[in-house]
């Protein structure tokens, strides 16, 4: 994660991450039925997320609130198109 996004999250400031609409995250944030239609979010019931500095051992946890589609902020480094939103809860560590 990128220096300015990790001390927003670390200050409290930013209580959301973002992630593209692309396969990957569709793969691990999003279920479908049979027909190929959207049923839900977090099928594999993500509780907590962690973040890390870059490539250092500098970590936080925190608790999974909710996630969902939708536009994010843009001063907390959205695109200015639709992204899954995943809300942070309270800090574990």
């Amino acid at each position: 994660m990128k220096k300015e996004r990790y001390a927003m999250i670390e200050s409290g400031v930013k209580k959301e991450e973002y992630r593209e609409l692309k396969p990957y995250w569709f793969k691990r944030l999003a279920l479908y039925d049979n027909r190929g239609q959207l049923i839900g979010l977090n099928p594999l019931g993500y509780t907590h997320v962690r973040f890390r500095y870059g490539y250092t051992s500098r970590t936080m946890l925190f608790e999974v609130d909710r996630i969902f589609i939708g536009r994010g902020k843009p001063e907390w480094g959205a695109p200015d198109e639709d992204v899954f939103i995943i809300k942070l809860g309270k800090r574990c560590e």
